[in-house]
């Protein structure tokens, strides 16, 4: 059992892939590079003791096709041959899946990689546009945001005809206040050692955050504890203070959005992922959003050029692995240190 040369970009098919979430896991099948993906129910994680108990009791034990390799996207970072998930008690061991599960060959990946490996080609019905760009969508390099547990960031370059996708760490970067209202809210908003990052406002629990704050600002004691009844009475327009928060949610991410397409020079768009992003789809209809990733003098008029996307896929993590499964050439996804093989 050994590290595999990253010059081995082809697996054996089958080819199992996996999108590995805090709370859900989703698997399917490719068993060619031309068949049809087979896709299985979601596993709640909380349901098995381990990733291993639910690859053999939720697939293996359920398909006829005996997969040869895995693909998996995990949450969490991947720096030895036991990979702990961030928002779950499970733990990877490539290893061990090896040898109790029958596989050749593993290999792992960030999941805002599978993400980022999933907006190089998105067809238009798992998309929807935001505003209207002066350019059309081009074959260029594109960034991926995803507020939800946290606020997940990939960068998809594009270079000598491949896609590379890029991991990394985007939803930490400093997040500041910039107008009279921000000022008054900012002083409120709970921080990370001192620090507001973009994660403490653009993530399922930054709504709630984003909305004690307000709540703290204007004087009023906050009714509302869960983000998805901040989200309802936003979008119902019920709720002075949660209609707010929404606002400035989609205000704030535009901006994040926009220091992302200018880092990664994104001129073939930025996409928002992840069920924060779905769910809040007519606010980020309104003008907020674009306003908001526009507004970057002196560097205005590129923002405008660049198009923005909500990514509707049910399954996107999975159509980026399968992508890379079928088409592994396409994409310079670095494997070193990350398969494994007997």
């Amino acid at each position: 059992m050994h590290q595999l040369d990253i010059s081995e970009a082809s697996m054996p098919f089958p080819i199992l892939i996996g999108d590995i979430g805090g709370t859900n896991a989703r698997f399917a099948i490719i068993e060619t590079a031309t068949a049809e993906q087979i896709n299985f129910p979601n596993v709640r994680t909380a349901d098995f003791e381990t990733i291993d108990d639910a690859i053999r009791f939720t697939i293996l034990e359920k398909s006829a096709i005996r997969p040869r390799s895995a693909i998996l996207a995990v949450a969490g970072p991947i720096s030895d041959d036991e990979i702990p998930l961030t928002n779950c008690d499970w733990i990877v061991r490539p290893k061990t899946m090896i040898g109790d599960l029958g596989f050749e060959d593993v290999l792992v990946v960030n999941d805002f990689e599978a993400q980022a490996l999933a907006i190089s080609d998105l067809s238009a019905e798992n998309r929807e546009r935001l505003g209207n760009a002066a350019h059309e969508e081009m074959v260029a390099s594109r960034v991926v945001l995803g507020p939800g547990t946290g606020l997940g960031v990939g960068g998809l370059l594009h270079a000598r005809n491949v896609w590379i996708p890029v991991p990394g760490e985007g939803g930490h970067v400093d997040l500041g206040p910039r107008t009279r209202r921000d000022l008054e809210i900012f002083p409120h908003v709970e921080t990370i050692e001192g620090r507001v990052s973009a994660e403490q406002i653009l993530s399922g629990r930054g709504i709630v955050n984003l909305y004690r704050a307000i709540c703290t600002a204007d004087g009023i004691d906050p009714k509302y504890s869960d983000p998805a009844d901040i989200t309802s009475h936003a979008l119902g327009e019920s709720d002075r203070t949660a209609v707010e928060t929404i606002s400035l949610f989609a205000t704030y991410l535009g901006r994040v959005a926009g220091d992302m397409a200018m880092i990664f020079m994104a001129r073939g768009g930025v996409f928002l992922s992840g069920g924060v992003s779905q769910k809040i789809l007519p606010a980020l209809r309104k003008p907020e959003f674009r306003a908001g990733f526009e507004d970057k003098a002196p560097h205005s008029a590129l923002l405008s050029t660049i198009p923005t996307y909500v990514v509707t896929h049910p399954l996107a993590a999975l159509a980026g692995l399968s992508s890379y499964a079928r088409r592994p050439d396409s994409f310079g996804v670095s494997t070193d240190g990350r398969r494994w093989g007997r």
